[in-house]
């Protein structure tokens, strides 16, 4: 009998992260079955994936330049059947698509694609950018989704790791639709697990285990706190802060720790004058996903979205109330001061590397 390959290709914001940390928690219990989540230096296939999309990643692709490679004599290591998870996946070009998969020529392969509705994933990538030193605001992201949507712009990378029917069509091709597999993301307020149960059952998993849960998620923080980052990072750029003082200080402590606990945050959602245009372009998808035939694990009409009730009028996260900007900032600003104070893990080189650059 050939080994089974489950490739989870994408897409991001889509419980990637949690259903990564799962399966590395349960490692153990995956090999038992004889499901092996393989091994690598970095303990995820970050990477290995990196290195098969072959996009410039603030200088990491030079480190992830092999580890594909490097993890498929992983897989000749063992005859456990496999998985391989990660989002960035789904941005591969065919050429690389066609040449990853060549490695796996004997074995059984399967493409996995998690996937959430779009009024979801619309604001949540735009967040996922700033987090990520990005200067755009909501409108301007916006505009550049609609328009390069419209006129099939695959550079766009929005559209190159949320567009269902590419993904598919890429790392689908030459495969009989049983063995891709769409596993949908419950909708807000659907039991926790649930994604786990859907996705554990297309690994053929035993349910009746019980299995280690994982606490990660992306965090997800409110409009205002998305403005006031936004503007943080155009000041930043200015002053060529260094990547790894953002990573620690504002995208895992900031963001992390303090704009995602606030209370009462209000959330991005996609403007009422867009929504149309996500619905329509939803139900195409989902006739290309019911003609092609592919297993869809959930249902499908998982990713209509749902629009919140606008009563009081849309809120819009490019003009919120200054007075809640400013006290994101204040709580960012208190967090990082008592960070120093109490002599967070590293600080101190961090804190001498960021006040040079403050002084110039």
């Amino acid at each position: 009998m050939s080994r089974r390959v489950y490739l989870h290709v994408g897409t991001p914001k889509s419980g990637t992260s949690y259903l990564q940390d799962r399966l590395a928690l349960n490692r153990a219990q995956l090999e038992a079955q004889g499901l092996e989540y393989l091994h690598t230096r970095t303990g995820d296939h970050f990477e290995a994936a990196l290195d098969v999309v072959g996009d410039r990643w603030a200088g990491a692709e030079r480190a992830a330049r092999g580890q594909w490679d490097a993890l498929m004599l992983e897989t000749r290591k063992t005859r456990r059947d496999l998985v391989i998870s990660h989002e960035i996946l789904a941005a591969a070009p065919p050429d690389r698509v066609r040449q990853a998969l060549s490695h796996f020529a004997d074995d059984e392969v399967h493409i996995v694609v998690t996937a959430r509705d779009l009024g979801r994933q619309i604001p949540a990538e735009w967040q996922e950018r700033i987090k990520h030193r990005g200067g755009r605001t909501y409108a301007q992201f916006i505009r550049a989704l609609v328009r390069n949507q419209r006129s099939n712009d695959s550079q766009m990378w929005f559209w190159r790791v949320q567009d269902l029917p590419n993904i598919l069509t890429t790392w689908g091709n030459g495969l009989t639709p049983d063995r891709l597999h769409l596993v949908t993301v419950p909708p807000s307020g659907a039991p926790s697990g649930t994604l786990w149960e859907r996705f554990a059952g297309v690994l053929g998993l035993d349910r009746s285990v019980d299995y280690t849960d994982s606490t990660t998620m992306n965090v997800s923080i409110g409009g205002a706190e998305v403005t006031m980052l936004r503007r943080l990072n155009v000041e930043l750029a200015e002053r060529k802060l260094p990547r790894d003082v953002y990573i620690d200080w504002v995208r895992e402590s900031v963001a992390r720790e303090v704009l995602a606990d606030r209370p009462a945050a209000r959330r991005a959602t996609v403007p009422p004058k867009r929504r149309a245009w996500v619905e329509q372009l939803t139900e195409d998808w989902l006739d290309w996903i019911n003609q092609l035939g592919v297993e869809v694990v959930g249902d499908l009409a998982d990713l209509r979205s749902v629009w919140p009730d606008d009563g009081d009028g849309w809120f819009d996260p490019d003009n919120p109330d200054p007075e809640e900007v400013a006290a994101a900032a204040i709580d960012a600003l208190a967090h990082v001061l008592d960070g120093i104070a109490n002599g967070a893990a590293g600080t101190g080189p961090m804190v001498a590397r960021f006040a040079r650059r403050l002084r110039g």
